[in-house]
């Protein structure tokens, strides 16, 4: 049965747990809470499901990136384009995220949020975490070899800038140390190999993290709190699918590249990073389907999706905070002007960085208000529906995690066509200890 099971294409099992999780999560809604007030049984499963999912993922994100970060700068000695690689990567991330806050201030303006919204005004609190422009440098600035970082409850996280600032760093210097650093680098090699074991085990597992995930999802949030916010919700899923569907397939399409190929090798992380609302959490896949469906040199590709999933948001750092300005200002009754305006789309463009090391939508949110001079309160109109909202941001942003490498190195003629065509690497649960040979290949020029 498990053979039988596995011969299943694996968006095809994401898309049936999809089902079955939204199936569990009306059953767990109707169920209600229990006597004192918490979740009844079928929601705390779901929750727990979902988490621990997520959190597997997570685990392995640290190890994966520092390996992989490493192995590809020592590979890059081999490239003689390596900084145009990174230069262009940087432009595309911009070029990307400037047409999403486009369209987003677009959207703001022709469907008015804020004037035709019936949230109650008693709703506007001002959120207790904040984004600052400071934040940017602070989070290049390793505070330990770990890259890890203390929250406010006590709990560690890792800070994903920080371990590419440090993976870089070492990598590095094993390029100026040479013939004397490879027994180490031989050693993160087998580290990476190991790592990729462990991640290919977690992702056989992603059905079972999607009936959590998107069972807990409509059994805590439903679907109720999006009527007072119906048009700024659908303004944001708008331009979403503008995004996704839309400006992603005709740049594609200008770089002599098929979308519908891209989207079958991108959408399992696409459906991942909907459902789990985690680009760190979805980062294993995104680099998995990026090197192995859409033909992209892992020596690139482990560079280049990292930091994508630090600062690559067209969801949360372009598109979400353009309307939800245009809202919070509408909803004040603040005219905006020309200059804010553009002043938005600086923000969009250069903020994702700049919050990269507290990252999330609110925190991009109040950047971009803090900027203009809006009410911080506002961001508390809008976190009833925020759940709802950042699937679809989400996703969104993992998309172009995939999509600017795949653009990229069809652009400096490196990507792999026929992989890119054909698939031939089998998708994101191909084994990594089967695929690893081109890990010690050096990219062509």
């Amino acid at each position: 049965m498990f053979a039988r099971l596995r011969s299943v294409p694996f968006a095809a099992q994401v898309l049936l747990a999809l089902v079955v999780g939204i199936a569990l999560g009306l059953v767990a809604r109707d169920l209600g809470p229990v006597a004192d007030g918490s979740p009844n049984w079928l929601t705390s499963t779901l929750q727990t499901l979902g988490g621990t999912f997520v959190t597997l993922l997570k685990v392995l994100v640290p190890p994966l990136v520092v390996t992989a970060v490493i192995v590809s700068i020592a590979n890059l000695r081999q490239v003689s384009n390596a900084a145009r690689l990174a230069g262009q990567t940087l432009l595309w991330f911009a070029i990307t995220a400037l047409i999403a806050v486009t369209i987003g201030i677009g959207l703001g303006l022709l469907t008015q949020p804020g004037r035709n919204s019936s949230v109650d005004a008693a709703a506007q609190a001002a959120p207790e975490t904040t984004g600052s422009w400071w934040d940017f440098l602070t989070g290049l600035v390793p505070g330990n070899v770990l890259g890890l970082q203390t929250g406010a409850d006590g709990s560690l996280s890792f800070n994903v800038l920080q371990l590419i600032v440090l993976s870089v760093a070492v990598g590095v210097a094993v390029l100026k140390v040479g013939e004397p650093a490879e027994p180490f680098l031989g050693l993160v090699r087998s580290a990476l190999a190991v790592v990729q074991k462990l991640l290919w085990w977690v992702i056989l597992l992603a059905p079972l993290g999607t009936v959590g995930l998107i069972g807990n999802a409509v059994a805590t949030y439903g679907w109720e709190s999006l009527g007072s916010l119906s048009v700024f919700a659908g303004a944001v899923y708008a331009g979403l699918a503008l995004v996704l569907f839309v400006v992603y397939p005709v740049l594609l399409r200008l770089h002599g590249l098929s979308p519908l190929r891209w989207f079958a090798g991108a959408w399992p992380a696409i459906q991942l990073a909907f459902v789990s609302r985690s680009s760190i959490g979805t980062l294993p896949v995104t680099e998995r389907v990026t090197e192995q469906s859409l033909g992209v040199p892992r020596s690139y590709a482990s560079f280049a999706v990292p930091l994508g999933a630090t600062t690559k948001m067209d969801g949360c750092a372009a598109i979400y905070p353009a309307l939800a300005a245009v809202f919070v200002a509408q909803f004040f009754g603040v005219d905006l002007s020309l200059a804010d305006y553009l002043l938005i789309a600086l923000v969009s463009v250069v903020g994702s960085a700049a919050t990269a090391g507290v990252t999330g939508a609110v925190v991009m949110l109040t950047l971009t208000l803090s900027t203009l001079g809006l009410p911080l309160a506002g961001v508390g109109l809008l976190l009833a529906i925020d759940p709802i909202l950042d699937m679809g941001r989400t996703a969104v942003n993992v998309a172009g995690q995939a999509l600017v490498p795949t653009i990229v190195a069809k652009r400096e003629g490196i990507l792999d066509l026929e992989r890119f065509r054909s698939g031939r690497a089998a998708g994101p649960l191909a084994d990594p200890t089967g695929v690893d040979a081109d890990l010690r290949q050096p990219v062509p020029a």
